[in-house]
């Protein structure tokens, strides 16, 4: 009786462990999915950033040549 016992334990257990590892190769891979999507979305973050970074910069440049031109212009007293 122990022995039927053990040996269905046993059966019982290895197959719940090969039911398990399916599942478990799944969610790695969803996880690996999620992290290139997560990298492809920080990388056009970082492209956002730059090109708001460069516009900055013009703005600046622009405001510069500006503040220079009316400097010129205004009369002096």
């Amino acid at each position: 009786m122990r022995k039927t016992l053990a040996i269905a334990l046993m059966l019982t257990a290895s197959l719940g462990l090969a039911a398990c590892d399916k599942k478990s190769e799944d969610k790695a891979q969803d996880a690996n999915q999620h992290a290139e999507q997560a990298q492809e979305k920080m990388s056009e973050a970082q492209d956002k950033v730059n090109d708001a970074a460069k516009e900055n910069a013009e703005a600046a440049k622009a405001q510069a040549e500006s503040n220079e031109a009316a400097t010129k212009e205004a009369p002096k007293n």
